[in-house]
């Protein structure tokens, strides 16, 4: 499963609703995406546990830790360079409805890792759209942190394709990127860095 692109990967592009939200929505923007960061070094983190038999995965998922808490710790600047007070959010439903998802539908052994590779896929696509439509410092920092999120992406994606047969895992990956599609496009009345479309069209 040659997978090179993140926006080929993904079934679904963000909604332009969500963009011109984020766009208005600064603080919640940043504050929920050092969030992010700060949760993706703590889900890589649990891996090289979850699968400490292979030393090939602990090296590269430790140089992924590393890289998100050095984003978070950008965000967190950035945060304080624009006297944006780091506050308490309530987690996006986002990546507990992709897991939730993958527990109730046979569950396999690399679900975590097909999971994480979606999710830094959704980031890199939302960072290039980000890059484009914010100004100044906070659109340099995206267009400084979505190669990280590509690489990441492939590198998630080459950790799940070592686990199992190609068919089986491009089957799975397809049945999740289904469901992820759904998060994306449906009503969402909480505007977070990966939430769903703000724009209610059935009202």
């Amino acid at each position: 499963m040659a997978v090179l692109e993140a926006a080929e990967f993904l079934h679904v592009n963000t909604p332009e609703s969500w963009v011109v939200l984020a766009s208005n929505s600064l603080s919640l923007l940043l504050i929920d995406h050092a969030n992010c960061e700060r949760k993706a070094a703590s889900s890589a983190l649990s891996m090289i546990y979850r699968y400490e038999e292979r030393s090939d995965f602990a090296m590269k998922l430790s140089r992924i830790v590393r890289e998100e808490m050095r984003h978070f710790e950008q965000v967190h600047a950035l945060l304080r360079a624009l006297q944006i007070e780091y506050v308490h959010l309530s987690p996006s439903k986002y990546a507990r409805a992709l897991h939730s998802y993958a527990r109730e539908r046979s569950p396999t052994k690399f679900d975590d890792l097909l999971i994480a590779a979606i999710i830094e896929a959704r980031s890199y696509e939302r960072f290039e759209l980000l890059e484009e439509v914010l100004e100044g410092r906070v659109a340099k920092l995206y267009g400084k942190l979505k190669e990280s999120e590509h690489r990441h992406f492939l590198v998630y994606l080459d950790l799940a394709q070592s686990l199992d047969e190609e068919t089986v895992i491009t089957t799975r990956v397809q049945e999740l990127l289904s469901h992820e599609a759904q998060l994306i496009t449906r009503f969402d009345d909480q505007f977070r860095f990966h939430s769903g479309d703000p724009k209610d069209t059935k009202g």
